[in-house]
């Protein structure tokens, strides 16, 4: 665990360090686009940030090859490897996109490129464990095929979520922590070596979100662009087909009897598994409306609009901060969830947890639209923005009774900053008292 911890560390100071130089770097570049129709910030911010990112990852690649214990993942398997020439291509996919905004075509078959070299280097699923039936052999052309998919929807996924200040690497920190424990679970407690990749890629990947995060809160001094959020939808795919291609789940040796059988009842403990998007169920979710919205509409699913998850937020009425942590929250609930039902599937209390802690994310994200009236003894308690202020009628009218606030709002004006993301969406008149 120490040698993972410091690994993570290295990659988190490189890419803390890196980060201002890279974004200096970026506004001589001129990788500073004009602001568009769907984005959120209100001032040309540079991009690039990824590029701090992938020497974050090189230096915990590299760390952690002369650890003694991480050693022996580089001398036993390939896959380190893979995941580094997989990672340097589609980072400068990224790169010339965030530069030159290149075709979203070009886009997609650079990222089924970069699937590919790592699967020619030995990064792919091999086997699948199917409740029911057991461990089902994958021919090269399945597995080929599987993986590539897998690798191309996590990188889009991501990509997809990117739309807020610190959004998107947080939630893949999240799912990566989640990742880890799992991972690291397998191969420390079950002595499985082939778990050890995975392991260090997720903490490789929490070092990268971690030590670009810092600069990338809101408000964002830098964008860690395509060539980021490409690159780090792409090392957590690599982890994730890392151990459910190639751990065999009857060696694990939890339940005595035949393939069949150990396959069926270890389910619960391959459930983050056998589907990468589970642990980013999140972004997979607003990946998945964004197609079906932009093909209903008659539109290329590659089209840019504003209505994904975190622009909903912003709608509702949510700030900025606010819709970031409210997305955390679901990632964190999502992954944890999973990796908590995997370790003790018997256990009543974890469901119940997660069902009462949905009950709360959903309490949250309806928030805004009750303003209730709160009394005059209890307003020192009570956030501003639910207290009845006397607010002073015009001087021709000096004689009319006075109104509060709660009794008489107009509309929010867009440009107007610090009014529930009013900057971000613009006016929001739907949303007005009907009382």
């Amino acid at each position: 665990m120490r040698e993972y911890l410091l690994t993570l560390c290295i990659t988190a100071a490189v890419t803390y360090l890196l980060t201002g130089p890279v974004r200096k770097f970026a506004i001589v570049a001129g990788a500073m686009p004009e602001i568009r129709a769907r984005d959120v910030h209100r001032e040309p911010t540079p991009r690039l940030g990824g590029i701090a990112m992938f020497f974050g990852l090189c230096a915990g690649l590299l760390v952690a090859d002369h650890l003694t214990n991480l050693n022996e993942v580089f001398a036993k398997s390939n896959e380190p490897r893979a995941l580094l020439s997989g990672a340097a291509l589609i980072w400068l996919i990224g790169v010339l996109d965030d530069k030159f905004e290149i075709d979203a075509l070009i886009k997609l078959g650079g990222q089924m490129i970069a699937a590919g070299v790592m699967v020619m280097q030995g990064l792919t699923i091999l086997w699948l464990p199917i409740p029911g039936v057991g461990n089902v052999a994958l021919t090269q052309w399945q597995g080929t095929l599987l993986t590539v998919a897998l690798v191309v929807i996590t990188i889009n996924a991501v990509n997809f979520v990117d739309g807020l200040d610190g959004l998107a690497a947080g939630m893949v920190c999240i799912a990566a922590g989640a990742f880890f424990l799992y991972a690291y679970r397998i191969w420390y407690s079950y002595g499985i070596e082939a778990a050890a990749p995975g392991t260090l890629f997720a903490a490789i990947l929490m070092g990268m979100c971690l030590g670009f995060l810092p600069h990338n809160m809101h408000p964002a001094r830098i964008f860690m662009g395509d060539s980021g959020s490409m690159l780090i939808g792409l090392v957590l795919s690599a982890g994730a087909i890392s151990i459910t291609g190639q751990v065999d789940p009857d060696a694990l040796n939890l339940y005595a009897g035949s393939e069949k059988a150990a396959v069926h009842q270890t389910v619960p403990v391959y459930i983050p598994l056998l589907l990468p998007l589970t642990i980013i169920a999140v972004p997979a979710a607003d990946l998945v409306l964004a197609i079906v919205r932009r093909t209903w509409r008659g539109q290329s699913p590659f089209a840019a609009d504003r209505g994904h998850l975190h622009h909903r937020l912003l709608e509702i009425g949510h700030s900025h901060s606010r819709a970031v942590l409210i997305m955390y929250f679901w990632s964190a609930l999502i992954g944890f969830g999973a990796l908590a039902y995997s370790v003790n599937s018997a256990s009543m209390w974890i469901v119940l947890g997660v069902v009462f802690l949905s009950a709360v994310g959903l309490v949250l994200l309806l928030l805004p639209r009750f303003t209730p009236r709160v009394p005059l003894w209890a307003q020192r308690f009570v956030p501003p923005r639910y207290r009845r202020r006397r607010v002073p009628v015009a001087a021709a009218d000096s004689a009319a009774p006075e109104v509060t606030e709660s009794e008489e709002r107009s509309p929010v004006t867009a440009g107007v900053s610090g009014v529930n993301g009013a900057t971000a969406i613009g006016a929001r008149t739907r949303f007005l008292d009907r009382r």
